[in-house]
Order: structure tokens, then C-alpha cells, then sequence
């Protein structure tokens, strides 16, 4: 069995199998995304998921689902599974799975009787197309393939019930059928690669659950409607594709392209390559630009996500034309913003005070790759841009003070990556000298002296250089507590207090203003109350408010969401500041810590990292299924172990 794989045990206890789901993504933005088992547990959940800017900015489901029956000698087998109202499962085709693997597309194995099926799932990165392959391994009679489509025509935001102004007709096309339930739809082209037979007995089907949503206290049913069924017959070792489309495809290509494209699929073979295949999967292509999608299934590209995941996404995996692709789109972005234009780009949040400061750090990673000679040619402008734009107090809500610390206006809007809120107010209102803004500050100015003292441009550095002493000895003195870490905020009269793993920027980023002996202390209290296995936790339980559980209605969570739960991404920045403190003999400490992430990769979304975790065991994964900072966070601290592992031989 591949290294992602589950046997006929684990499929066929629901527990163990329908909160396992699969992703596939490609550039558009679309997806098809189900549980190993094919039952849907969210409203985002269907096998072909797209945009449609025509009417919204949202992704819709189209088709929701596909049922297969298997019929010899008149006896139906249905191998589809639903969830129903009240707990009730049907028709509980999942007592027919023999296994459940992924190497380069989502492949299932179902016996029933002599019959053995293959079906091979794989969605196309180059248009907006699923294919599904049906490979019949074994049979001692004749069989018969039944499939039987579920449509949903819908936003992933909503619901479908049944209704009478839904377009339930078809048209017939090469080896299939084209339908559009609704005005504003393009048509759904469902194809196969032979001669099939489409039977119209359209119906609708209610009163199906999706057990995600009700957790998250939404409504959770709806009805799909079923326009009939294709039926062919199948012999031993013949293989059948059907497709699902917004165009028209020749049907004598669908086997070639299944072929191909099936083995072209980064393999998931083992820990870095489920990691590395994940990464790909935020790419979003549109209008000639290249966006990261934040995360799946109901993120967009968000910048501060964009600048945190980019180098962990690109530069960590060795592919530096797509940082320089990303970074393209992202310096539009960046210009536009600055001189005060609306976006050409959809980027979303850029006016947050933190994210020309994340942007320092993204462009500091590059040189990381090859030089600051480099960096200073390729982006060395841009990033003197930034800077004196946030110097010359430009930004709306980021200005320089006397002191050379930052400061920021967060006590109505939140505006770090802390960003939850509750009735339209930050629920954590981070304001005034914020530490990892600072930190993030204060690694800019000094990453700027050195390419300036790259240039030559010594005098220019010189002048820098007090205000960065300016700026260092302010971070102490503000900053610096009696215990030995580091307040989280400061604003006038008012000093969080909150062991937050903020502070870690302090010490993680390749310039800190503080000592060795001062990074050591706020490294262990770091250690001793935040770090978890599965990441690190936004507030210490030693602190007031902390909510580790990640669960219940919108407000509930909302309340939780950074006030003790655990996120991955932060683990990249904690294992740098350990490796800066402890040297070598951190190595082992960090090896502990990625075999906590590597478990994750069987639960949740298959061969991806979610959102966040819950900040107490079990650490139950939360939120988005597959998220990009988490990804990108994770990929970093395997390089950077690797090129300590190397420094050692």
C-alpha cells in the first residue's frame, strides 16, 4: 500500500473514514474535494467546484456528487454513500471498499462479489475538467456500470432545495449530456469516453446532511437534484472515463489525457512530497497574474498570507520562477497601494499596517536563495520603496515614532494577523507598539543597511545604523519585562501582558535587538507554556481568557480562535529562533517536533496541514482543510533542519 493509504478496515468504520477528505485543486481556483469514503460532509464539499465571476466571487458546486452502481445478473449494488437526516446513511456503499490509496490521484478499490472496480480520481490543472476512471479488475459474468449524477448548481455559501424554476432538461452531446439548472450558470458538459446510454429520470433527492456545517452552527440540509443515469456494459479489464465539464471535449481524448496526466502527478510518497504537492495547490492563475489562494475551501489570497507563504511555498521547495511569478503580481499590489490607486490586482487586505512589513521579509528570503547582491538587483528598489514609505509616515495607520518603534491603531479594527472580532470589534485589540511588528521593523532596517552596504553605499548605512540603535534599545526598554519576555503590546498606559507567541519574531528573524542571553529566556517560556505538537498556541494557559477549544457556533469560535489554539505556520519561526539559540543540539528537538505535523497528513484533508488545532489534547485539527502559511510554515523547518543536517557532515 502507498504511504497514503487506508485498508478495508479504517473504510469502512464511518468514524474512521468520513472525516478524512481529499483535495484537488487547479489554477482557476476550482476544485473537487469529498471524503476518502465520497461522502460529503460540508456544503464546500463536491466533485467539481469552480468560480464563476459572471455572477459572483464566490466558488459554486455543479456537480455535487456521483453515485456508481455495479448490476450482474439484475442485482444492483449501489457503491455510493449519502448522510441523511437523523443519522441515516445511504446506500452505504462503503461496506464494498476494499482500500483506499493516494500516490498520484485518489484511487478506491471496491469488491462486491467476483466484481473488483478501480476508480481513479483526477481533476485537470489546465482547465476546469474532473475525470474519473472506472477500471474493471475483475468479473466472472457480464456487469454493467451505472452512474448516477448529483447536482447541486449552487454557491458554496448556500444551499439547494427542491424548487420549481430549476431547468431540469438536457441536450445531448458526443457520448453524453449538457444541463444548467439555472439562468447565470454556464452548462455542465458530463461525458464518457464510449458509446453510453443516458436514462432521464429526473428526481430530486431530499433531505441530505452535512454534519461540518452543524458543528460550525449553520444549517447543514438540502436537496440534490439526480436528472437520471448513464449505463454501460463493462468487460474484465476494460477501463471507462467519465468527465464533467464547462465545454465540450472529444471523446477519444479522455483516455489519453487520463493516462497521462495520472502519472504526471507529483507522487505522494512520502512526508516532503505530500507537503510539496500541497504547495502547488495554492496557486491561482487569473487576468495573467498569480495569486496563493490562503487556504481551502473558502479562503481567497489574502496579503499577509501571500507574503508569509511565499518563500515557503517557492524559494523552500527550489522553485524560484514562481516566487518570482507570485512576486510579480504581489509588487503591483504593493506600487499600487503606495501611491494611494485602487488595486489592479485582487489582493485582498492590503491596507493592513502589517503587511509592507511581512513584504520586507518576503523579500529578505530571496537573498537567502542566491545573494543580497541579487535580491538588491531584482527587488532592491521596491523594497527601498517600502521602506521609505513607512519612514515617511505614508501609511494611514503605521507610523514611525521618536523612538524608532512602530505604532499602529488596533483598538477598533483588529489589524495584525490576530484578526478576529466579535460584533465588529476585535476581540483580541491589539494596538499601539505591537511586538512582532517591531521585530519585523527592526529585521527591515538592518537588512536594508546591509544591501546598502552591499552597494557600497556606506554612508547612507551609517546613517541607518542610529536609527537602528534607536530603535533596538527603545524595543528593550518597551518591550522587555522583568520576567524576561516580551510584552505583546504596549499603548500609552496599557502593557499586555499575555504570554503570546509574538515575541518569537524577536528572536526567529536574521536581526534582533536582543542579547543571546535575552533570547534564550523568552525562547523558554515560549517552550515551556506554548509549544504544542501540533504548533504553537496563541496564548498560554497561564494567562486570562485562553479558549483552546476551536468548536460551536461562529461566535464561539470566533471567541477561541486566537486565544489558545495552536498554529503550525508559527513552528517554522519557533524552530529558527531554537536553532539561533541552541545551535546543533536543537536538531534533535526539531526532528520531535515535524513528526507531530507528519501524523496530520492521514487525518483531515489528505496529505495537507488545516488551519489551526485545538490548544489542549487531543489537538483536533480545525478550520480550513489545507492552509497555505501552515503548509509553507512546515516546509521551511524541513529545510532549515536539512541545512543544518548538511552543516553537520
Amino acid at each position: 500500500m502507498s504511504y497514503l493509504g487506508f485498508d478495508k478496515i479504517k473504510m469502512t468504520n464511518l468514524q474512521e473514514s468520513l472525516p478524512r477528505e481529499i483535495l484537488c485543486t487547479n489554477r482557476s481556483g476550482a476544485y473537487c474535494s469529498t471524503t476518502i469514503v465520497g461522502c460529503n460532509i460540508r456544503k464546500y464539499h463536491g466533485l467539481l467546484v469552480l468560480p464563476i465571476p459572471e455572477m459572483d466571487e464566490e466558488n459554486h458546486v455543479l456537480l455535487s456528487s456521483l453515485d456508481e452502481t455495479i448490476i450482474q445478473h439484475g442485482a444492483e449494488f449501489n457503491l455510493g454513500l449519502h448522510k441523511y437526516q437523523g443519522d441515516n446513511y445511504s446506500p452505504k456503499g462503503n461496506k464494498y471498499i476494499r482500500s483506499f490509496e493516494w500516490e498520484h490521484v485518489p484511487t478506491t478499490i471496491y469488491r462486491v462479489g467476483g466484481v473488483i472496480l478501480k476508480k481513479e480520481i483526477l481533476f485537470r490543472k489546465s482547465e476546469t475538467r474532473l475525470l474519473i476512471r472506472y477500471t474493471l479488475l475483475d468479473a466472472h459474468s457480464a456487469t454493467t456500470l451505472r452512474l448516477r449524477p448529483f447536482l447541486a448548481f449552487r454557491s458554496v455559501r448556500e444551499f439547494t432545495h427542491k424548487n420549481d424554476s430549476y431547468n431540469g432538461g438536457y441536450t445531448e452531446v458526443e457520448n453524453g449530456v449538457k444541463m444548467c439548472m439555472y439562468q447565470g450558470y454556464p452548462d455542465l458538459y458530463m461525458q464518457m469516453n464510449k458509446n453510453t446510454e443516458f436514462v432521464y429520470t429526473p428526481d430530486w433527492y431530499m433531505g441530505l446532511d452535512y454534519p461540518k456545517e452543524r458543528e460550525r452552527g449553520y444549517s447543514s440540509s438540502e436537496d440534490l437534484f439526480c436528472p437520471g443515469y448513464f449505463e454501460m456494459p463493462m468487460k474484465k479489464g476494460e477501463s471507462v472515463v467519465f468527465a464533467a465539464g464547462l465545454s465540450e471535449i472529444k471523446c477519444n481524448q479522455l483516455k489519453r489525457i487520463m493516462d497521462k496526466e495520472s502519472v504526471e502527478m507529483e507522487p505522494m510518497t512520502s512526508f516532503y512530497a505530500c507537503l510539496f504537492h500541497a504547495a502547488h495547490q495554492f496557486h491561482l492563475a487569473k487576468g495573467g497574474e498569480d495569486y496563493i489562494i490562503a487556504g481551502y475551501p473558502w479562503f481567497k489570497c489574502r496579503a499577509r498570507d501571500f507574503f508569509i507563504a511565499m518563500p515557503g511555498l517557492t524559494l523552500t521547495v527550489g522553485d524560484v520562477k514562481r516566487y518570482e511569478e507570485y512576486m510579480q503580481t504581489a509588487e503591483k499590489a504593493l506600487r499600487h497601494f503606495m501611491a494611494g490607486e485602487p488595486l489592479g490586482v485582487e489582493v485582498f487586505e492590503m491596507d493592513k499596517p502589517d503587511v509592507l512589513l511581512w513584504a520586507t521579509w518576503c523579500i529578505q528570503q530571496y537573498s537567502k536563495m542566491f545573494s543580497r547582491k541579487d535580491c538588491y538587483q531584482k527587488y532592491g528598489q521596491l523594497y527601498e520603496d517600502i521602506m521609505a514609505f513607512i519612514s515617511n509616515n505614508r501609511h494611514h495607520n503605521l507610523f514611525v515614532h521618536d523612538n524608532g518603534l512602530l505604532y499602529a491603531d488596533g483598538k477598533n479594527s483588529a489589524i495584525t494577523w490576530m484578526n478576529s472580532t466579535c460584533d465588529g470589534r476585535p476581540i483580541v485589540p491589539r494596538s499601539g507598539y505591537i511586538v512582532e511588528n517591531n521585530a519585523l521593523w527592526y529585521n527591515a532596517q538592518c537588512f536594508l543597511k546591509a544591501l546598502w552596504e552591499e552597494q557600497g553605499r556606506e554612508a547612507e548605512a551609517t546613517m541607518l545604523q542610529k536609527k537602528i540603535e534607536t530603535t533596538a534599545a527603545s524595543f528593550k526598554e518597551v518591550f522587555l519585562n522583568e520576567y524576561g519576555y516580551l510584552l505583546d503590546y504596549v499603548d500609552g498606559q496599557i502593557s499586555n501582558w499575555d504570554v503570546r507567541p509574538n515575541m518569537l519574531f524577536a528572536i526567529a528573524l536574521d536581526y534582533s535587538p536582543l542579547a543571546r542571553e535575552e533570547k534564550k529566556k523568552v525562547l523558554d517560556i515560549c517552550t515551556r507554556e506554548l509549544v504544542t505538537s501540533k504548533g504553537i498556541r496563541s496564548l498560554s494557559p497561564k494567562s486570562g481568557g485562553y479558549n483552546p477549544i476551536y468548536d460551536g457556533s461562529q461566535r464561539k469560535r470566533d471567541l477561541a480562535y486566537h486565544q489558545g489554539t495552536a498554529w503550525p505556520w508559527l513552528t517554522g519561526f519557533y524552530l529558527e529562533a531554537y536553532l539561533k539559540v541552541y545551535k546543533m543540539s536543537g536538531l534533535s528537538f526539531i526532528e520531535r517536533q515535524l513528526i507531530g505535523f507528519e501524523e496530520e497528513l492521514f487525518y483531515h484533508c489528505l496529505g495537507s496541514i488545516p488551519e489551526l488545532f485545538d490548544g489542549n489534547p487531543p489537538f483536533h485539527g480545525r478550520g480550513a482543510i489545507s492552509y497555505a502559511i501552515n503548509v509553507a510554515g512546515i516546509l521551511r523547518a524541513i529545510r532549515l533542519l536539512d541545512m543544518h543536517q548538511q552543516g553537520q557532515k
